[in-house]
């Protein structure tokens, strides 16, 4: 009678469907930074197209979009893979997925503009052409710049970057 205290080294087997189906897993594995960055230009893309189809979708190519794969910290917290557009004048989009077990996967577009101040950004939530629109006339005045507003630190006092030698 075997000893129902010690476990097998494997509960199941060789050749039973949980083996093959766990060698399929082994074999699948995780996608790699390239194909992280890919995915992330061909959501960006796709989204812009879908959802403002009149205004970004009108003068952004998937070209345009850069992709990021996905950053994970040890405790840290992780972030989903990503992308970025430069519109020029240090105004930028970024495009990710928001995954969660209760929604699922939505998409969450950014708009990243230069404070007036010269010392950091806004991030800007985007839902839609016309909230977008409407961002771009109220920026429109200032050639791109949000307007820094002292009491509620908008720009978070991020420091602009050092120059790259000509990159952007």
């Amino acid at each position: 009678m075997p000893d129902t205290l010690t476990l097998p080294s494997r509960p199941f087997a060789a050749d039973s469907p949980l083996a093959h189906l766990l060698d399929m897993a082994q074999a699948f594995g995780a996608p790699t930074a390239d194909e992280e960055r890919e995915d992330a230009v061909t959501a960006a893309a796709h989204y812009v197209y879908t959802a403002y189809p009149a205004t970004l979708g009108a003068v952004l190519e998937a070209l345009d979009w850069h992709g990021y794969p996905a950053l994970r910290a040890d405790g840290a917290g992780s972030y989903e893979p990503s992308a970025v557009a430069w519109l020029d004048g240090g105004l930028w989009l970024h495009h990710t997925l928001r995954l969660s077990e209760r929604d699922g996967a939505t998409d969450i577009l950014t708009l990243v503009a230069p404070c007036t101040c010269g010392r950091g950004y806004t991030d800007i939530v985007l839902d839609g052409e016309e909230m977008l629109l409407e961002i771009l006339s109220e920026l429109r005045s200032t050639h791109g710049r949000s307007v820094h507003d002292e009491v509620s630190g908008d720009c978070r006092s991020v420091r602009a970057p050092a120059s790259l030698g000509g990159w952007r």
